[in-house]
């Protein structure tokens, strides 16, 4: 059994993360069952694909996403950074991914948040995922636990996951008083009785972000189904290759 690969913002070692080049990229190869995507909110309310508050690390604007409406985000190039080749590639809407990605390929969909910005982040998000009949398709994800429990509110059939990148003995019964069955955990902080302790519990786990293929093969290793999320889908393939021929 292969682990299942997610694609971190997409197949971001080969175009701009977040992007649709990106999204599409992940997209086309038919083992990846999951791609990773970062959404905040516009000024006018718009969810957008962008990992970063500020514009400045992957586009040629400035200032932070949520002073711009999505009309001036789409005008801002967010492939130039990356290569030339990507020049013009535009910050997608997540209509413009979900509508790519749904039936295609699952999402998992990290709500940017530090629980001040965005107070309308949740409810946009899940009228698009409801729209698009796409809860069964996704997962939405945070760092922000305030975040979940307003998504939960929303709807009872989505699933929901923590995001942390550290380990404490409360963690079980966060996620339990959650309602969430999905953890996205740093990579190193997993080991066999910690993975084995979530699964029993019936956690889904998510191991980030997991980029050079020994360190893929060694964290497979501790189980089956638990989940890659990489910069290299690519280098997911050749771990998942060598597993097999040992």
């Amino acid at each position: 059994m292969r682990n299942p690969c997610v694609a971190h913002r997409g197949w971001s070692s080969r175009a701009p993360e977040n992007t649709m080049s990106a999204i599409r990229l992940a997209i086309a190869d038919p083992e990846v069952e999951w791609i990773e995507i970062d959404v905040q909110l516009s000024k006018d309310h718009v969810p957008v694909v962008i990992h970063d508050y500020t514009l400045r690390r992957t586009t040629n604007g400035r200032g932070e996403v949520k002073d711009w409406t999505a009309a001036e985000l789409s005008s801002l190039d967010a492939g130039n950074w990356f290569s030339q080749m990507y020049q013009g590639e535009s910050i997608p809407t997540l209509v413009e991914v979900l509508s790519e990605a749904i039936g295609r390929c699952k999402l998992n969909i990290e709500l940017k948040t530090d629980g001040i910005r965005y107070p309308l982040l949740e409810q946009k998000v899940m009228e698009l995922v409801q729209a698009f009949d796409a809860e069964k398709n996704v997962v939405i994800t945070s760092f922000h636990e305030g975040a979940l429990y307003r998504v939960r509110k929303l709807s009872n059939q989505i699933r929901t996951g923590l995001i942390i990148d550290g380990w404490r003995s409360t963690l079980l019964k966060e996620l339990e008083e959650l309602g969430s069955d999905f953890l996205s955990i740093g990579y190193a902080r997993l080991n066999k009785d910690r993975m084995a302790l979530l699964k029993s519990a019936g956690i889904q786990v998510m191991a980030w972000t997991v980029n050079d293929t020994r360190t893929i093969r060694k964290i497979a290793a501790l189980d089956p189904e638990l989940m890659i999320c990489t910069n290299y889908p690519d280098r997911w393939h050749e771990a998942m290759l060598q597993r097999v021929s040992r």
